[in-house]
């Protein structure tokens, strides 16, 4: 069409020179001539509507544009005024969609330092998805979208969730989360095969995790003591719960509910093989098999309480949790880093908490 166009111009500016030696006579004579013909080749066409290419619609808009529409009604044209008129606005939009069109289609490009984070994080995890490692995101300060993270690691052929599963919650849960408790045993064995049983209670509003305690023996007097101590800690932290969830395991004494019913806490009764009406501490003692338990061997009772307490500290003050925002129980989330020179320039360091199996993240100092 730009080829078209100067050839249009070019061959007029050389026909408006062939014009200037005649004289106005002359000039009359040949629009009178141009005029009829005009009026034959109508007259032939009929109902046929002549076509014009681009270039030549591109240079009649330019050539008529500042005559009004009552002086191009008084010419000849093989086409109506206001045709000539929509041309030239047509012609002005073009122009200005070809200034403003972006350089690059599509969202810009998302940092190679993010993204080489996103690829080493999925890495040095494996059994991280990419809700988990937006999280990790988030608690370093650092703020894309989930998706950006499903596409980053889907362009590097890793797959974004990696045996994900979802959990859906009864309405008493979502209504009383905030005093609500649940508590449930698991347990382990050591290297020489010992079972240890271990109690653990978890808060549904702010995922934060308490370790009760482990034992060979869950005695009565054992668990009741934990009770005794659970209620203790709440108090001293100034929380206030009504509904404590467990489990009918023979386990639990009768005076455990007792003990809880002293400080206000209600004992509700999940229903028999039915697990998931305490789904969010079945949750959290998969968590805890997964990303401890089944990653490292336990010598002993003592050993088995060091590595609970470690990974209490870290579920409670490093590890975002999707059910509260990907916020952690006593950390709230970190501003968003907005500064461009310090995205560009990350340096994230690693901290590994027994021996390495787990592995938190942080801004160099």
């Amino acid at each position: 069409m730009l080829l078209r166009l100067a050839y249009l111009g070019v061959t007029n500016a050389f026909a408006l020179l062939r014009l200037l030696p005649l004289s106005d006579r002359d000039k009359d004579t040949e629009i009178l001539a141009l005029r009829h013909q005009i009026m034959v080749l109508q007259r032939q066409l009929g109902d046929t509507r002549p076509r014009f290419s681009p270039a030549d619609r591109a240079f009649l808009a330019a050539l008529l544009h500042r005559l009004p529409a009552q002086a191009l009604r008084r010419l000849r044209l093989l086409v109506r005024p206001e045709t000539v008129l929509r041309w030239h606005r047509d012609l002005l939009d073009r122009r200005h969609t070809a200034g403003s069109r972006p350089k690059r289609p599509g969202r810009p490009r998302t940092i190679r330092s993010i993204r080489l984070l996103v690829l080493r994080l999925a890495q040095e995890n494996p059994a991280w998805g990419y809700r988990r490692i937006h999280g990790e995101l988030l608690v370093l300060g650092i703020k894309i979208a989930a998706s950006t993270v499903w596409q980053i690691l889907k362009d590097a052929g890793i797959d974004p969730a990696p045996e994900r599963v979802s959990t859906t919650w009864s309405a008493f849960l979502r209504s009383q989360a905030d005093a609500l408790l649940a508590c449930d045993f698991f347990e382990t064995t050591t290297l020489n095969g010992t079972r240890l049983y271990a109690l653990a209670v978890i808060e549904h509003a702010s995922r934060r995790i308490r370790v009760l305690g482990a034992t060979a023996h869950p005695t009565a007097s054992w668990v009741t003591q934990a009770a005794r101590n659970l209620v203790m800690d709440l108090d001293d932290a100034g929380r206030h719960a009504r509904f404590l969830i467990r489990d009918r395991d023979g386990k639990y004494p009768a005076l455990f509910d007792p003990v809880l019913a002293d400080a206000g806490i209600q004992a509700v009764l999940s229903g028999v093989r039915i697990p998931r009406m305490n789904a969010i501490m079945e949750r959290w003692i998969h968590s805890c098999r997964r990303e401890l338990l089944d990653r490292t061997l336990i010598w002993n009772q003592q050993h088995l309480l060091h590595a609970l307490h470690e990974y209490e500290r870290f579920y409670n003050t490093h590890r975002p949790h999707q059910g509260i925002d990907n916020a952690r129980p006593l950390q709230p989330l970190p501003q968003p880093a907005t500064d461009q020179a310090t995205l560009t320039r990350l340096d994230i360091r690693r901290r590994q908490r027994l021996g390495g199996i787990l592995n938190e993240y942080h801004h160099a100092a």
